[in-house]
């Protein structure tokens, strides 16, 4: 899969393991927002490996699929 933003351009993914910023790019959301979830909960599941933070492609999917809505009068969090 390639990911392409107009200011920045990702190579093919060769691993499931996304770096904050490719994350955010995956998920349409700024590193901001990832970095807010990370401190206040309700983010995608992240792993440190290393000094470094990573998210699973599969979590963030998982995450994803978990805040579908179909009307805003339906809606149970965020």
């Amino acid at each position: 899969m390639k990911m392409e933003n107009s200011r920045v351009s990702i190579p093919e993914l060769t691993s499931p393991y996304l770096k904050v910023e490719e994350a955010a790019l995956y998920l349409r959301v700024s590193q901001r927002s990832l970095e807010h979830f990370r401190s206040e909960g309700g983010g995608p599941p992240y792993r440190k490996h290393g000094g470094s933070i990573v998210y699973h492609i599969e979590d963030l999917d998982r995450w994803s699929a978990g805040r579908r809505f179909e009307s805003t009068s339906n809606r149970s969090e965020e």
